[in-house]
């Protein structure tokens, strides 16, 4: 009782003598509350108005997957501009809490009653306080409104995708003589639209062609010879090594796909900068180039792997040991598959673009599929083993039975309609098995190197052990650190691109990237990748410096100084614990 009377008299001397002041605080800090409960308030309003429009999208019925993952990137943007906006009134909240528990609980009844101006102040703290809630639990019924329109999207896409996969076509159109007169006129049309743009581009942009095409070339040869420097000798086969090891056949085999694939890539991606940059195309000249482009991209990277895994003029670099006349016919069938299904994308795009009919898509889609099937199972009838005796074995049971399974399969799902599920398997069975393939054979060539001695027998490791003071110890500690350097580059450069070869968006990948950057929630505990991939580039940096530092320190300092031997090898060990 004597404390609380005690603390009444404080309460009622700083409200006389600093009344003044206590009010202008007061006043001065609820103006800056209204001030942010009312921005905040205005944020809030609009976003709810995007939402609205973003749902009223959702109600298109023309909405095409990418359109699905816009609104979908466009809504998770709002629900965090929604906690965002929550979260601005952490620090106002806490400072009301604060004063109210200075103030201290009202009097109960029965006691003498606190001072008008403690109990207007306790009054108005409550009040705002309940204005700051009501802000916040808009914000946060919003966010849960727009996780909703989140998972409502997800079934939106995935029965999207399943009406595509599944719709069935009438064959009888697309197989009439008038789906070939208006392949015609599209030929027509293409050769003219193209004809036009070339005699224009030719005759008033011909020095920005040059200048955009020459800086593409400059930007590719950059990374094509400085791969070449870079690897040496695990860029390309060498005709005159009889016997090659296991890790440099499969580090030449990664390496000659990778680097001239990315050069490739590298070229075509700045020329359509370069030309776009100089307004040289333009828009459905843009939309062809880039379409094809990507085909060639893709057949020259399907021919590339195959080329590198067979070697047909190079038996003792073969990765797979068949014989070379199956090895030719590999190539040449592999090559043929990508490029009938790379003729096929280029064609929807000229379809899409030029509005031909359906049944010009059902005919072209149709043939393509027909084609890439019987080339599957001419590839799993091949027989590429040759016996001492003399006679030719054929592929495992397991592998034979995959390919003429899948070849069966897509030419009778395009037999019976299913036009759109038999492009699918066929797409994933060329695009999907090259990128597979690379990363695998990337995959082994980073455990080859990570194994003990390993990093030793590259091209590198050999020139470190002989310019540098690097033991064996320390090639196998780097070898393990390059190896799971080349594991994350593939991951980092192979997942997206079959995450996209399955349907996946852009926006997908963005998001999930998003998630994995900022962290991810497990009960009370957040995770983030990005701060352990941050921790371990901090640890292979530090590791380095420390043996730069042990080995200048022993041999510039310590060496010159002439200190005891026990003495700097023990110096050196300290820093090397202390790094």
């Amino acid at each position: 009782m004597f404390f609380r009377l005690l603390r009444l008299i404080l309460v009622v001397i700083v409200a006389v003598l600093g009344q003044p002041v206590f009010d202008a605080s007061a006043q001065a800090i609820g103006h800056g509350s209204a001030q942010l409960i009312a921005d905040q308030t205005k944020v809030i309003q609009d976003l709810t108005a995007k939402t609205d429009g973003l749902e009223k999208r959702l109600g298109d019925p023309d909405q095409d997957d990418a359109g699905l993952v816009d609104i979908r990137l466009q809504l998770e943007d709002i629900s965090r501009a929604a906690l965002t906006s929550a979260l601005a009134f952490r620090q106002r909240l806490n400072d009301i809490n604060a004063r109210v528990e200075v103030l201290g609980p009202p009097p109960a009844q029965g006691q003498p009653p606190e001072p008008a101006i403690v109990s207007n102040e306790r009054s108005a703290l409550v009040s705002e306080k309940a204005e700051i809630n009501a802000v916040v639990a808009s914000a946060q019924n919003l966010s849960v409104r727009v996780n909703g329109l989140v998972d409502k999207i997800s079934v939106m896409r995935s029965e999207l995708f399943r009406s595509v996969i599944t719709k069935h076509y009438d064959l009888n159109d697309a197989l009439s003589p008038q789906a070939f007169s208006d392949a015609h006129d599209q030929i027509s049309g293409l050769y003219k639209a193209v004809s036009s743009w070339l005699s224009f581009a030719l005759k008033f942009k011909f020095q920005a062609i040059l200048a955009a095409t020459l800086m593409a070339l400059a930007l590719a040869a950059v990374l094509l010879i400085g791969g070449r420097r870079l690897f040496g000798r695990i860029f390309e086969a060498d005709p005159t090594v009889e016997e090659p090891s296991y890790l440099s056949r499969l580090s030449v085999a990664f390496w000659s796909t990778l680097l001239p694939t990315l050069a490739l890539g590298v070229f075509f991606a700045s020329a359509v900068f370069f030309f776009n940059y100089y307004n040289v195309l333009r828009g459905d000249i843009g939309t062809f180039l880039n379409a094809l482009l990507t085909v060639i991209g893709m057949v020259f990277c399907v021919n590339r792997l195959t080329n590198a895994a067979l070697e047909p003029r190079l038996p003792n670099w073969r990765l797979i040991p068949v014989a070379t006349g199956p090895a030719r016919w590999l190539v040449g069938l592999t090559t043929a598959m990508a490029l009938v299904l790379g003729l096929n994308y280029f064609l929807s795009v000229v379809n899409e673009k030029m509005g031909s009919p359906l049944s010009l898509t059902i005919a072209r889609s149709f043939i393509a599929t027909i084609i890439i099937g019987v080339i599957l199972i001419l590839m799993g009838w091949l027989k590429p083993f040759k016996a001492q005796d003399g006679s030719w074995r054929p592929w495992p049971a397991w592998l034979r039975f995959l390919a003429v399974g899948l070849g069966l399969f897509t030419i009778a799902a395009a037999l019976l309609g299913y036009i759109g599920l038999s492009l699918f398997v066929a797409f994933q069975v060329v695009v999907t098995g090259t990128v597979l393939v690379t990363a695998y054979i990337g995959f082994l060539s980073a455990r080859a190197i990570g194994e003990e001695g390993g990093f030793a027998d590259t091209s590198v490791g050999r020139w470190l052990s002989e310019n540098s003071s690097y033991e064996d110890t320390a090639l196998d500690q780097l070898g393990l650190v390059v190896s799971i350097a080349i594991n994350l580059m593939i991951v980092v450069v192979f997942l997206p691109l079959i995450l996209l070869m399955w349907g996946f968006q852009p926006g997908d990948i963005e998001a999930w990237a998003y998630k994995l950057a900022t962290g991810v929630s497990i009960g009370s505990v957040t995770i983030s990748f990005l701060g352990i991939l941050s921790g371990i580039v901090v640890f292979i940096i530090g590791y380095f410096l420390t043996r730069w530092f042990q080995g200048w320190l022993d041999g510039s300092v310590m060496a010159r100084g002439k200190v005891d031997a026990g003495v700097r090898n023990s110096i050196r060990l300290g820093v090397g614990y202390a790094g």
